[in-house]
């Protein structure tokens, strides 16, 4: 089997999570990663075999790399992307795929116009449940989808220190409900705010998305909840699925009963072998660098509409 010689840049909390993924991985040969924490680099070094590098410029530099995942705070992802394009890496970006939409966009053109691969991670898009959710859908088994509710709610985590909770966690279910809907964003409506007065970032946020085909997205999110919860109804006209996503389960009622079984897989690791098998074959990622402005832009407008007090039409971001 061929295998891509990969590098992490950033192993905070995601970034290891990389690491740990692609070493296990028969399609990846994990050579280098680079972080600003030295303490953090030997303990990879040690536990992974992998070079480590202060500076991501020196892994960027290393000829025998072809891919890399970016796994930097949001506010750096620019740079480090568009230095890996420059030095010809297919590149897998965290997400949100940018801080800014003008940021994406220049990564996005700069990746085509060097002949390589960005993909961004939307992890939750591998969860298993969420793909049973899509086959049903598109197998018209609770009919046309009317509306979807998310709730993802939880403890602050600490490694959060430049975003806040909208782009952190309301983005993995904008992207889902723009997966599973299929249909074009007309407009978005934000409400969010801080607890704290000393805060720069919104801790607590409600979103509502509407559909070119009249249908509705609304998502809760917050660093407010004592408890971890990761869940999604969708409502359609012959029945309603409810995905459970840190169960990896799934609900289906409606006319017919349905027994639906579904095998446990790590998410990251199907979204690390679907990154690779597109590079591989030289085909387009499952999640492009397109798919992250689309939902980079819903999240923005969801601020932008908090700000004003007003829905945002999504035609106003293009």
């Amino acid at each position: 089997m061929k295998t891509i010689n990969v590098g992490v840049v950033g192993v905070g909390a995601m970034g290891e999570n990389h690491v740990r993924v692609y070493h296990k991985m028969e399609e990846a040969n994990l050579v280098a990663v680079s972080d600003v924490s030295e303490r953090a680099l030997k303990k990879i070094e040690k536990k992974y075999g992998a070079e480590g590098y202060t500076d991501y410029n020196e892994l960027l530099e290393n000829p025998d790399i072809e891919a890399v995942s970016v796994c930097v705070p949001t506010t750096f992802h620019h740079a480090v992307v568009m230095e890996a394009i420059k030095h010809g890496k297919h590149v897998l970006v965290e997400k949100p795929i940018a801080f800014t939409v003008q940021e994406a966009e220049e990564m996005i053109a700069a990746a085509k116009e060097a002949g390589v691969m960005l993909a961004t991670g939307h992890v939750e898009r591998f969860n298993p449940a969420v793909q049973k959710a899509k086959e049903l859908i598109d197998d018209g088994v609770i009919g046309d989808i009317v509306s979807a509710f998310a709730k993802r709610v939880g403890p602050l985590p600490p490694r959060i220190k430049d975003v806040g909770v909208s782009i952190d966690l309301a983005i993995h279910d904008l992207d889902i409900m723009n997966y599973l809907f299929e249909e074009e964003v007309v407009q978005v409506y934000g409400s969010m705010n801080s607890s704290f007065d000393d805060s720069e970032f919104e801790d607590h946020a409600e979103i509502m998305v509407n559909f070119d085909n009249e249908s509705t997205g609304i998502i809760e999110v917050n660093w407010l909840t004592p408890y971890k919860r990761r869940e999604l109804e969708l409502t359609g006209t012959a029945g309603i699925i409810s995905v459970d996503y840190i169960k990896q389960s799934i609900e289906v009622y409606g006319k017919f009963a349905q027994d639906i079984q579904i095998k446990h897989e790590e998410p990251l690791k199907s979204e690390l072998k679907s990154f690779l098998n597109a590079v591989m074959n030289g085909e387009e990622p499952e999640i492009t660098g397109e798919d992250g402005l689309k939902a980079l832009k819903m999240v923005i407008a969801a601020n932008q509409s908090s700000k004003e007090h007003k829905p945002i039409s999504f035609e106003e971001l293009k």
